[in-house]
């Protein structure tokens, strides 16, 4: 079998890829936003008892001024949505984009402003709602994500995802004749992934269940894929000179396919959990806002 036959079969992974991820995972920069929050968290924590930071004066009240605006900010992102007479304001990709920037900066702030210590009970009250808020706002991100494609793009169908389901198959049908064990689990996953045939959707508990065994089926893939390599190095040369190559093109095969399942297993899971989750968070905000209100006029007043 020659070098262009496996390249058919299997797509390599590129070293700057493996090394620095693909173009589309650096363009998110998600990783670099909560490396960055944690950090900050962790300098002001490990910092508060030297109490450089005074919340009724100076640098510390105008922090705690900053942040809370912020966070009253991020009302502008729905009301934009909603509200045709706002689009003036620019696009809602944008405003979705500041909203998500500013409801995890606005409490780092107020942290900041707060010392990372409790004061009153009108300040332990804000405080509480706005880290409820901010907890929130993360996993509906998380949520969003696995319904849209990418974190700003349109929401995605489950009819779409499920051709780029059956199109993942077809660009790897040339391991039918090659692995015929591995191709078949990789049809019976996509069966099972797919649920009713009306529908084309699994229930919310089958769902749930993908998600706690997928990491068990990934390692199955890789298990079952390694093994057929090694059955046909034996009784071939130029698959044992190629194994090396063949298993690492076919551990990135699953890693993408092993993804691309678990967002059409989860589909249907993850559009009722962010229905759920717009009714909490929003009673929520409100909540952080007049708490927010009580606890300044509170603090200006006495």
């Amino acid at each position: 079998m020659s070098e262009t036959t496996y390249d058919s079969v299997f797509a390599g992974s590129p070293i700057h890829e493996r090394l620095f991820g693909t173009k589309n995972n650096r363009k998110s920069g998600a990783f670099y936003g909560y490396s960055l929050t944690i950090l900050a968290l962790g300098i002001g924590w490990l910092l508060r008892d030297y109490e450089l930071i005074n919340a009724e004066e100076g640098f510390g009240y105008w922090l705690g001024i900053i942040g809370g605006s912020m966070m009253l900010v991020l009302i502008l992102y729905p009301l934009r949505k909603r509200i045709r007479a706002l689009r003036f304001l620019g696009r809602t990709k944008h405003w979705f984009k500041a909203h998500m920037i500013l409801g995890v900066l606005g409490p780092v702030l107020v942290l900041y402003h707060s010392n990372f210590s409790l004061g009153s009970f009108n300040s332990k009250v804000a405080l509480y709602c706005m880290l409820l808020v901010a907890a929130s706002g993360v996993i509906g991100r998380h949520i969003y994500a696995g319904i849209h494609s990418g974190l700003y793009g349109e929401k995605t169908s489950l009819e779409e995802l499920r051709m780029q389901l059956v199109t993942s198959l077809q660009q790897g049908a040339g391991m039918a004749t090659f692995l015929p064990g591995f191709s078949a689990r990789l049809e019976s996953l996509s069966a099972q992934a797919q649920g009713d045939q009306i529908t084309g959707s699994l229930g919310a508990s089958s769902s749930l269940l993908w998600t706690l065994r997928k990491y068990v089926v990934w390692y199955s893939l890789r298990r079952t894929a390694h093994n057929e390599i090694r059955q046909r190095a034996a009784s071939s040369a130029s698959v044992a000179a190629n194994a090396d190559k063949l298993q690492k093109a076919a551990d990135k095969y699953i890693r993408g396919f092993v993804v691309l399942v678990g967002r059409v297993a989860k589909f249907t899971l993850y559009e009722r959990l962010f229905s759920l989750w717009h009714v909490l968070h929003m009673p929520l905000f409100f909540m952080m806002v007049i708490s927010a209100v009580v606890h300044v006029l509170a603090v200006h007043m006495y």
